[in-house]
């Protein structure tokens, strides 16, 4: 099976998916406070911590809710087993909702997560310094910058965006834009921000992406592969007012792009599947509705045995039958032998006789008596 982009399934609409890195300690003990305290405030209509293997180091956490005061929602957060990196944990989140995900619901993320400054679970999961509730400068040096560019959307579960200062901002400007965006979007989002004098420099670094971000604007770099008749300049913002207030044609931008039918990237797919195929929290009615699918699905596969064991037995009747005809059949007649020579006969004398006649020579006379009878006489 091939792992390329191209060959993943797209995102379904009714998905939402984060992934990222909690750089601080005891990542488990966090998870399990903030879940239970939602819980106790009636936020979350259930949480549980699903049994893993003992030899490893994975952990998964599953919580339930409603958004709209109706419409369940199903979320499974894993936490990876450390790697290369001894601070924190990395952790992906899939939610999955009964119809398509409106941006206004609560963001997951929070579900899982303490929604606070304090508690850093908001790092990119593979570049060391973004964060997805924060400002992330772009770096001064033009490698570096090149680098980030390129090395921090690959992989990535989060949509990759690019602010220009067109100049130094107030207070107000400095905010992350984040914290401006509806909640569906606001943990999906990771901002880089160039200041005035980095343009040149920063459109630059972008040449490979193909893209190119206005002065005193924003872009939002393509995914990769990028869908057919993907136009970068439709998801180019010409002004992002960095004065508070809220970024309407950047929201639009952003709602647009994350509507695109994009692949699912590595390791997405694999945890939805995860959350519908071992999903452990479930009410009674879906205990029930896995109980009678169960019944369905063995009932199916004993109709289909039955079927084969009825063909299996009847294709034996038939050769049975055939069998005994054949035993019951009339014996083919024997095949005559090929006549036999007769018993005197001499292949000497057989060629004797041919050879007389070629040559010419001699008659051999026939006797009555046979061939042993047959004899050559002298003519003096």
């Amino acid at each position: 099976m091939s792992n390329s982009a191209s060959d993943r399934s797209p995102i379904p609409d009714t998905v939402w998916q984060a992934r990222g890195r909690h750089t601080g300690t005891s990542s488990e003990d966090v998870l399990r406070r903030t879940l239970r305290r939602h819980k106790d405030g009636k936020i979350l209509d259930d949480f549980a911590e699903p049994p893993v293997p003992q030899d490893t180091a994975r952990r998964v956490f599953e919580a339930r809710w409603r958004v709209d005061g109706e419409v369940p929602v199903r979320a499974r957060l894993t936490l990876l087993p450390p790697r290369d990196r001894a601070d924190g944990r990395e952790w992906l989140l899939v939610a999955e909702a009964e119809r398509p995900w409106e941006d206004s619901w609560p963001s997951p993320a929070t579900m899982f997560w303490p929604d606070t400054d304090d508690v850093p679970w908001d790092h990119h999961h593979t570049v060391a310094g973004l964060r997805l509730r924060d400002i992330n400068p772009v770096p001064a040096d033009d490698k570096a910058m090149r680098r980030v560019f390129r090395d921090a959307p690959r992989g990535s579960w989060s949509v990759h965006l690019v602010v220009h200062e067109a100049m130094t901002p107030d207070e107000r400007g400095r905010l992350p834009l984040a914290r401006l965006l509806p909640p569906g979007l606001r943990h999906r989002v990771l901002e880089h921000r160039a200041a005035p004098h980095q343009l040149r420099a920063v459109n630059w670094a972008l040449r490979e992406q193909g893209v190119e971000v206005p002065r005193g604007g924003a872009v939002l770099l393509p995914p990769r592969p990028a869908p057919d008749g993907y136009d970068a300049m439709e998801y180019a913002v010409r002004n992002v007012f960095l004065d508070g207030s809220e970024p309407a044609e950047l929201l639009d931008a952003l709602r647009r792009f994350t509507a695109l039918p994009k692949p699912a990237p590595e390791g997405a797919a694999e945890t939805l599947a995860d959350l519908r195929d071992n999903w452990t929290l479930m009410t009674l009615e879906e205990q029930l509705a896995r109980e009678r699918g169960l019944v369905a699905m063995y009932a199916e596969a004993l109709e289909a045995m039955t079927r084969s064991r009825d063909l299996y037995r009847e294709a034996a009747e038939q050769a049975h039958e055939a069998l005994a005809a054949y035993r019951d059949a009339p014996a083919p007649p024997a095949e005559r032998p090929e006549p036999a020579a007769p018993p005197g006969a001499s292949p000497l004398r057989q060629f004797t006789r041919t050879f007389a006649r070629l040559t010419g020579g001699a008659k051999v006379p026939r006797t009555r008596g046979g061939d042993d009878a047959d004899e050559v006489k002298d003519p003096s």
